[in-house]
């Protein structure tokens, strides 16, 4: 089933409230411009903008990305929506004051081009901030892609991001309850990095 297929239902997927990873560790960005990876329905977007950030989201959805617009209108925020996929976005160079992504699973190949351009697309003192499923999660069955290769680890988050400094880099199990697609216990890696 595609992400435009997906999105289509009525209710927000995911919920409208912001990750709570996101909403603990927000105050580590600076002020300015945030970018956020595969943000479907736009709830983390939609958070950010209303802590006063200058926020772009990128999606490959247009369906996931019309909710988002819908989100942000409600709550009487701007964000800027870009639709495209995240292996022909362009993250620019030394450009963004943090990067978001939550969830953002890509196949491997898409993974391994975008790591690399999150380092070099942070501003020197740019924060980027994850949380994603770790394999252990398919022992959930609670969210999450059906395919170890689009999940991620600590040594994959380790290798892709060198050149940033790991303020948190942390594997672990937590409760998620965000809207029907993110409920119960769950495997994580958590990651804070900094530029």
């Amino acid at each position: 089933m595609s992400w435009d297929e997906r999105y289509s239902a009525e209710h927000y997927l995911y919920g409208t409230d912001p990750n709570s990873f996101l909403v603990e560790n927000f105050t580590k960005f600076p002020k300015g411009k945030i970018l956020c990876l595969a943000e479907g329905e736009g709830r983390n977007a939609v958070f950010l903008a209303q802590q006063g950030y200058n926020v772009t989201a990128v999606d490959s959805s247009a369906v996931g990305l019309a909710k988002a617009a819908r989100l942000a209108q409600d709550q009487g925020v701007d964000v800027e929506f870009i639709h495209m996929d995240l292996n022909d976005f362009d993250l620019g160079s030394n450009k963004w004051d943090g990067i978001v992504s939550i969830f953002a699973h890509v196949p491997e190949p898409v993974r391994q081009k975008l790591l690399p351009r999150v380092v070099e697309g942070l501003k020197p003192g740019g924060v980027f901030l994850q949380e994603a499923y770790i394999p252990k999660q398919l022992e959930y069955n609670t969210g999450g892609p059906s395919m170890v290769s689009l999940m991620y680890s600590k040594e994959i988050m380790q290798t892709g991001l060198k050149g940033l400094t790991f303020e948190r880099l942390q594997e672990l199990e937590r409760k998620i309850d965000e809207g029907t697609r993110h409920s119960g216990m769950a495997a994580v890696v958590q990651v804070i990095a900094i530029k």
